[in-house]
């Protein structure tokens, strides 16, 4: 699914990425366990070690984005959620804090909650509150970022749509090779098997929707392409 990665300090302290990064491990160990779903369990059903899992778990790796996928569809999680719980709130009467207001409708730049997976790629949330019903994201595939293994696929529900803003990113969907420039766009079936990877020397930047992912009840799905 792509090599993970332990977290540098670097990326600990990079603009944004603890909001999101940090705790992510946390976030998937308390679905799980809510699941009733052993680490074992889980390891067995996305096709991992159980070492990997437990290292997701504490913080000490980031997940490559197809063993994100395969983790967050089988505990029933959306994209949304791994940043959700991430700024959840405190309830009105929760510890005597009242609680706080909902966010506007505005998302700045400079506040946006992010995540950074292993294989060089960086996902930061677009809209301003978690959405069920699309992910929009600004998406960085770094230089030699990739999705999954070159040997590998993957696929889950909804549709994905993307604008390629600088970089060149590389996408396989089925059998067919694309590559996408600055100004490209994209638009396709993400239950067909897929892969994304960076062109050249240059990271790629884009703007990414994925619309309606939970509407596809199947676990996500890795093949090889060999």
């Amino acid at each position: 699914m792509g090599a993970e990665h332990p977290l540098t300090a670097k990326e600990r302290d990079s603009r944004g990425l603890g909001n999101a990064s940090e705790g992510l491990g946390a976030r998937l160990r308390a679905a799980r366990e809510r699941s009733g779903m052993t680490l074992r369990g889980l390891a067995r059903k996305v096709d991992v070690s159980p070492s990997l899992v437990s290292q997701i778990e504490n913080g000490h790796v980031m997940p490559s984005v197809g063993t994100l996928y395969a983790i967050a569809n089988e505990l029933g999680l959306l994209v949304d959620d791994l940043f959700r719980d991430a700024e959840r709130a405190p309830k009105s009467g929760d510890a005597g804090e009242p609680a706080r207001p909902a966010p506007g409708p505005v998302q700045r730049g400079d506040t946006r909650k992010a995540i950074r997976l292993a294989a060089g790629v960086c996902w930061e949330r677009l809209t301003a509150a978690p959405d069920d019903e699309v992910e929009f994201l600004h998406v960085v595939y770094d230089v030699g970022g990739e999705s999954c293994a070159e040997d590998s696929l993957i696929r889950h529900g909804g549709k994905e749509y993307a604008y390629i803003i600088s970089g060149h990113l590389g996408v396989k969907i089925g059998f067919e090779d694309y590559e996408l420039g600055p100004g490209d766009s994209i638009s396709f079936d993400a239950q067909t098997p897929h892969r994304l990877w960076t062109i050249g020397d240059e990271a790629a930047v884009a703007i990414w929707v994925v619309l309606n992912r939970h509407s596809d009840s199947r676990a996500e799905t890795r093949f090889s392409s060999s």
